[in-house]
């Protein structure tokens, strides 16, 4: 009987495969592009859209686009 494991690489190791949980301990870093990923920033909520037209409607995607920016999660 083979040992079947939920986490595993692939393609040679340039992909590693979670079937379970990933806990990184204190201490432990992880990384996203050379970077700390923190897991992100609460950003204030965005009140749904109530446009009428399209002028509005792009005023209000780039309300979020602008949060989203602040908060780190867009470049």
């Amino acid at each position: 009987m083979g040992l079947l494991s939920k986490n595993y690489k692939e393609n040679g190791g340039d992909k590693w495969v979670v079937g379970g949980t990933l806990e990184i301990k204190e201490g432990a870093s992880f990384l996203v592009e050379g970077k700390p990923f923190t897991g992100g920033t609460l950003i204030e909520s965005q009140e749904e859209s109530n446009a009428t037209t399209v002028a509005a409607l792009r005023d209000d995607f780039n309300e979020l686009l602008v949060k989203l920016k602040a908060a780190g999660l867009m470049k």
